[in-house]
């Protein structure tokens, strides 16, 4: 017999209520409690998650991204994999990418990162001649690794430097009259640059940068400059 039962058939003048009855409401009234339980619990939860995420710093933990642009390269007499060549003096082209990398917010306005990046061109095969001969200096990708530094000149915006390492990957073929010659050409570059990212929402940011390269490794002349447009995600 639950509890209930003897408290309410011991009061006076009251009606005897059998204990089933009473056992059903006690556990109604305990259902209802607990419901109201979970909800506000859930609530709870719910407030300080979304307060978390407010709080959550921008500019501040792992990010990746994606990039497209123009491309620019000046070459004059460069030595290859099949020996030393004179493309066109200069080339535009489309190029595209993607990127990963890590901010660390070291003050309140001061953050420094690291990326890594693949970026591949659309038509950006140079041309020329060479001892009679027809020439192709067709870059085919680049990878690179960068550090960069930067200052919140407002919450949300970032304008920052960038240096680091490149890698170019490119195909060099020469067509003449006794035949054609290929190869394979990777070079390494140094890269500087610079740019502005601004957080449009705490995970989404949009960033413009300018970089430079030399990929003429000291044999001839190879600069390559670059305008890339970026969209970044932060985990």
């Amino acid at each position: 017999m639950c509890p209930e039962a003897t408290a309410v058939c011991g009061r006076a003048g009251a009606r005897p209520a059998s204990s089933n009855q009473v056992c059903i409401r006690s556990i109604l009234k305990g259902y209802y409690f607990m419901k109201k339980l979970i909800i506000a619990s859930a609530a709870l939860l719910a407030a300080s998650s979304v307060s978390a995420a407010a709080s959550a710093e921008t500019f501040n933990g792992p990010f990746g991204g994606a990039q497209i642009g123009w491309n620019h390269d000046e070459a004059g007499s460069v030595g290859t994999s099949v020996g030393r060549v004179n493309p066109s003096n200069e080339h535009d082209a489309f190029i595209g990418g993607a990127f990963v990398g890590y901010d660390y917010k070291i003050a309140p306005k001061v953050v420094i990162g690291a990326e890594a990046g693949f970026i591949v061109g659309a038509d950006d095969a140079l041309s020329g001649a060479a001892a009679g001969s027809a020439l192709v200096l067709d870059p085919k990708y680049s990878i690179d690794v960068s550090a960069r530094a930067g200052y919140l000149v407002q919450e949300n915006t970032l304008l920052y430097v960038r240096g680091g390492y490149s890698n170019v990957r490119a195909n060099v073929r020469l067509t003449g009259a006794s035949g054609s010659r290929s190869g394979k050409d990777n070079r390494d570059a140094w890269m500087l640059g610079g740019g502005v990212e601004h957080a449009i929402t705490q995970n989404i940011s949009a960033r413009l940068e300018y970089r430079y390269s030399d990929l003429s490794e000291g044999r001839g002349s190879w600069d390559r400059h670059q305008m890339l447009l970026g969209a970044t995600y932060r985990f």
